[in-house]
């Protein structure tokens, strides 16, 4: 901010527009910005001069170049505009009375602080700023420059920065400023120009560097300098992928956005809203501790807004980001710093201990901050510097550079010698994972079976304090209540923020007897702070908050019990909550863990078999969990036979991979042998044999046995309202399969009857953003098409597509599913071009899904063909149709209805090219083919009846084509009605087409 700025419009008042030079310290830069545009709606012109005070000039000569500015200086008055450089204040008060004195016109000022200043400072006149809401600090403003303060302002329609005192709309996770902030004004400027020149969905801009040199704290400080310009400023900590999106998917209520609990559904809701600008437009993200682009870079927002990212890794860069190096502090910001932290030193002090420790803002602070409070004099401690610490009282990795290894064995030294109960508690810390570490769990934990050297500190609330004060005093950790946001919650100790580079060092060199100790005390911290309920959404954010401290409390490989039930709870929790990537790789880490702790036999293993392969299959790695499935039955048929519980469970899962593989006999025969299994060892309306009756119903679906699956599915709802009772979701799951039944077999106003009044229970019992509801509501959606309500279901067709991309992403196989129905509805009757766009990009994700050969794959392929036949690509569509056809028969069989859809669109692209025999005679086969599978009157074989009509005309058999067609037009009118849609289309002579729709559920 060292340019002249143009004035919104000229002022009218007549007289010469004024011009005012505003003076400030780059601290309160928010300030300047808005007090700046304050004076520019009122016609005055601005310039801004950041205030700095290098050491080799004197305050006169400054003050004196200053006064040369244009027009009126405006001083904007706050500590740290005296504190730079640093002067005292018997050199200020000279300096204002010498220049500022005899002309005291020249000069203005405004106060924005509290805290004693200069007492000369009264020759500036300045009016107080603070404790005062926006217009009346506006009114003082306008007042001691002599400005009209009735007048009306300058507009242009144009939103300024915000009122420094008052906070973004939405708000959150922000570190408190660090008021000994120090420098770095030339890559604040950096970073502010970088992201606001960029274009609009990429102000992405990583600040990069090693660790200990201030990436946390230069974001903290952007946050504070720039947040006025912003609604939303939003604080993530991106140490892990799982933190990542809890975190930014709590913003998803601050931005007023309805949607459920799961934070993958939240997740989604807050990039989509982010992306489109909307309710805000004006964001800011700071990603901290990014240190692994790969964990979630995919996961990046985009929009009108702006992300900061720190990390060590310069990899951002190939993630669309710009980069901005971090390093260590120039001397003379060291030398600021450290007088700033230690006033009792000097300058030729502080350059002295800056160069020691080579200017590491991170060990400069931590050694600055106890040398202040230390008879040691500088020399001393660059002594014990170049002599090293004695190693049998603190050893330090030395992976580290040799200064910092040594500055901290000196440090841990101190601590142990004033607080000892200090160092305990930091080692403790490292057994959490590095950043906000919930101490309060240590607290709040029995203490009965900790160690006797910590029981002192975890029980006396006095002694606990103190260890947490002197840690803070040393800037070892930084009090925070990242959760809560409370000050009364971070005096209270509930959270520390460790640096990641301090919990390594420390965390490296521990002796092994506190190592087997402290990580037993973390452990049974953890287990106890377990809500015991993964299931339930109201306790999804303490598990979101115990698993990323698993790994670092290696939990996998404790023998207590309540340890493991942990681990099997958080498990759970992922997969409910949609953490499938991290939940699968934990399950991995933990199965290989408790097999060679517990045995390959042991029940638990089995528990986390069972928790592993549902998360590998909720990410549609179906090859994988068919053999981990396989592998189990294997072992637990030799060990317990069949009839065993545990055997039953992994073979139901065995079944759900094989629909995944598309692979439907196999699950059928599976199912089939599963269901009457469950009834003969827990009887017929146990809970479990009745999720095994509905997945015998659905392995009849998928192989075209829709009166069989119909027949299954409606006993399987009338017994589950017996034993759960109507609004159960299980019983609301089945009767929207009944529903489907109806539906695949062509009694379209039944199914659309019974799933109106279900899409209403769903929505009372489980919200209108479950993906169960929008199951329900897709289904419904296509009983309203087949009805003939196109309108009513194009409607709900976007909002359920939206919907399931919102909740489960754009890569599931619902998602997918109701994408499918979007595309052929648009083919039919909306856009083609979207039709066209969203086919050609289910077949990209269903590649990616599933393997070569999948019925989806088929279908979405003949799908496709129609959309090439309605665009005019007649050959193009005619040799996909064919391909299509002759697939599904392989992979389904020839009298699967997926296939006989297959023909009837085939026989309609060879009729379209003039191949009308082969059109015929496809016609004719799938016809008596229908007829077999479903019936003369299904809504299939009537398609393919009124396909063969069209075929013997183009063949000019007449009298044949006028009989077959009134006998199917009479069948239609008879089983749809004569004001069906499909009635008018076939008496209209439009020939029909099938769509494929995949069954995911």
């Amino acid at each position: 901010m060292s340019e002249t700025r143009t004035p919104v419009r000229s002022t009218e008042r007549g007289a010469a527009r004024q011009t005012v030079t505003i003076s400030f310290a780059g601290f309160n830069r928010a300030w300047a910005a808005w007090i700046g545009d304050r004076l520019e709606r009122q016609g005055v012109r601005v310039s801004y001069v950041r205030w700095d005070s290098p050491a080799e000039e004197t305050l006169v000569d400054l003050l004196r170049g200053l006064a040369l500015a244009e027009g009126r200086i405006l001083i904007l008055v706050s500590e740290r505009y005296f504190q730079l450089g640093p002067r005292t204040f018997e050199e200020w008060n000279a300096a204002l009375r010498e220049v500022v004195g005899p002309d005291p016109s020249k000069f203005a000022a405004v106060s924005v602080t509290n805290t004693q200043v200069p007492a000369a400072i009264a020759v500036l006149g300045p009016v107080d700023l603070t404790n005062m809401g926006a217009d009346e600090a506006e009114r003082r403003l306008l007042d001691r420059l002599d400005l009209p303060t009735d007048g009306r302002p300058v507009l242009d329609g144009s939103r300024g920065p915000r009122f420094p005192a008052a906070l973004p709309e939405v708000w959150g996770g922000v570190p408190r400023r660090n008021t000994r902030f120090t420098g770095r004004e030339p890559v604040l400027n950096d970073a502010y120009h970088l992201l606001q020149g960029s274009d609009s969905g990429a102000g992405v801009l990583t600040l990069h560097g090693m660790p200990g040199v201030g990436k946390t704290q230069l974001a903290a400080e952007y946050v504070y300098r720039f947040g006025s310009e912003y609604d939303v400023v939003w604080w993530v900590n991106s140490e892990s992928r799982v933190t990542y999106r809890r975190v930014l998917a709590e913003l998803s209520s601050k931005l007023g956005l309805s949607t459920g609990d799961e934070y993958g559904e939240r997740l989604r809701a807050v990039r989509d809203s982010l992306r489109r600008g909307n309710p805000f437009s004006r964001w800011l993200l700071i990603l901290d501790g990014a240190d692994e682009p790969d964990q979630i870079w995919d996961l990046v927002p985009t929009g009108p807004g702006h992300v900061i990212i720190t990390s060590r890794n310069p990899e951002w860069g190939e993630h669309n980001s710009k980069l901005l190096e971090v390093k260590v502090y120039d001397r003379d910001e060291s030398v600021a710093f450290i007088r700033r932290r230690a006033p009792r030193l000097s300058d030729e002090d502080a350059d002295q201990l800056a160069a020691a420790l080579e200017d590491l803002p991170l060990l400069l602070d931590q050694t600055a901050g106890w040398l202040n409070d230390s008879d040691l004099s500088v020399e001393d401690y660059i002594a014990l510097l170049e002599d090293g610490a004695d190693p049998d009282v603190v050893k330090v990795s030395a992976d580290f550079p040799l200064a910092f290894q040594t500055a901290w064995a000196i440090l841990l030294n101190k601590l142990r010698e004033t607080v000892p109960e200090s160092v305990d508690l930091l080692r403790l810390c490292t057994f959490f994972a590095p950043g906000f570490i919930p101490v309060r769990m240590l607290r709040e934990m029995p203490h009965d079976d900790v160690p006797e050297q910590l029981t002192g500190l975890l029980d006396d609330p006095l002694l606990w304090n103190r260890a947490i004060n002197q840690l803070r005093q040393y800037s070892v950790v930084r009090l925070e209540s990242h959760e809560a946001g409370s000050e009364e919650a971070a005096s209270s100790g509930e959270s520390v923020y460790l640096h990641r580079m301090v919990h390594q060092i420390v965390g490296k060199d521990m002796p092994e007897a506190d190592r087997k100790e402290f990580i037993d005390v973390v452990r049974q911290a953890l287990a106890a702070a377990d809500p015991g309920r993964p299931t339930d959404t109201r306790f999804w954010s303490a598990y979101a908050q115990i698993v990323p401290h698993l790994k670092y409390a290696d939990a996998i490989n404790s023998k207590d019990r309540k340890v493991q039930t942990l681990v099997l709870n958080c498990l759970r929790y992922m997969y409910f909550a949609g953490e499938y990537t991290a939940g699968w790789k934990l399950g991995r880490r933990t199965l290989n863990a408790w097999r060679e702790l517990l045995g390959e036999s042991h029940p638990r293993v089995w528990e986390a078999t069972y928790h592993y392969a549902n998360l590998l299959r909720a990410a549609n790695r179906f090859e994988e969990t068919e053999a981990i499935d396989r592998a189990a039955m294997v072992r637990l048929r030799e060990e317990r036979g069949e009839n065993d519980l545990d055997y039953l469970r992994v073979a139901n899962g065995l079944g759900a991979d094989l629909w995944g593989l598309g692979r439907y006999r196999e699950a059928f025969d599976l199912y089939s042998w599963i269901h009457p299994a469950y009834r003969e060892l827990v009887g017929e309306q146990d809970s479990r044999t009745l999720n095994a009756l509905n997945n015998l119903a659905f392995a009849h679906r998928l192989l075209g046995q829709y009166k069989e699956a119909l027949a299954i599915d409606q006993k399987t709802l009338e017994q589950r309202r017996l034993v759960l009772t109507g609004r159960h979701l299980w019983t609301l799951f089945s009767e929207v399969s009944y529903a489907i039944d109806l539906r695949l077999l062509g009694r379209y106003s039944d199914a659309e009857s019974v799933q109106a009044r279900n899409v209403r229970e769903y929505r009372i019992v489980a919200g209108e953003t479950s993906q169960y509801t929008l199951r329900a509501e897709h289904n419904l959606a296509l009983c309203q098409l087949r009805g003939g309500d196109r309108a009513a279901a194009g409607q709900l067709l976007t909002r359920v597509l939206e919907g399931f991309e919102r909740k489960l992403g754009d890569v599931d196989l619902l998602t997918l599913s109701a994408a499918v129905s979007h595309s052929c509805f648009h083919r039919e009757h909306g856009d083609i071009d979207l039709a066209r766009e969203t086919s050609e990009s289910i077949l990209a994700r269903y590649d990616q899904l599933l393997p070569q050969g999948h019925p989806f794959i088929i279908g979405a392929r003949a799908n496709q063909a129609l959309i090439l036949r309605n665009v005019g690509e007649r050959e193009h569509a005619h040799v996909l149709i064919e391909q299509a056809f002759a697939d599904m028969a392989e992979a389904v069989g020839e009298n699967h209805p997926y296939t006989l859809g297959c023909a009837i669109n085939a026989s309609a692209l060879r009729n379209l090219i003039g191949d009308t025999e082969s059109a015929a005679e496809l016609s004719r086969i799938t016809i008596a083919r229908a007829t077999e599978t479903l019936g003369r009157t299904h809504p299939l074989t009537l398609s393919a009846r009124v396909s063969y009509a069209a075929d013997l005309r183009g063949l000019r058999a007449r009298q044949q084509a006028e009989k077959t067609e009134q006998e199917a037009l009479a069948d239609l009118e008879s089983t749809l009605g004569k004001q069906h849609v499909h009635t008018i289309s076939a008496r209209a002579r439009n020939r029909p087409y099938w769509d494929f729709e995949p069954q995911a559920s």
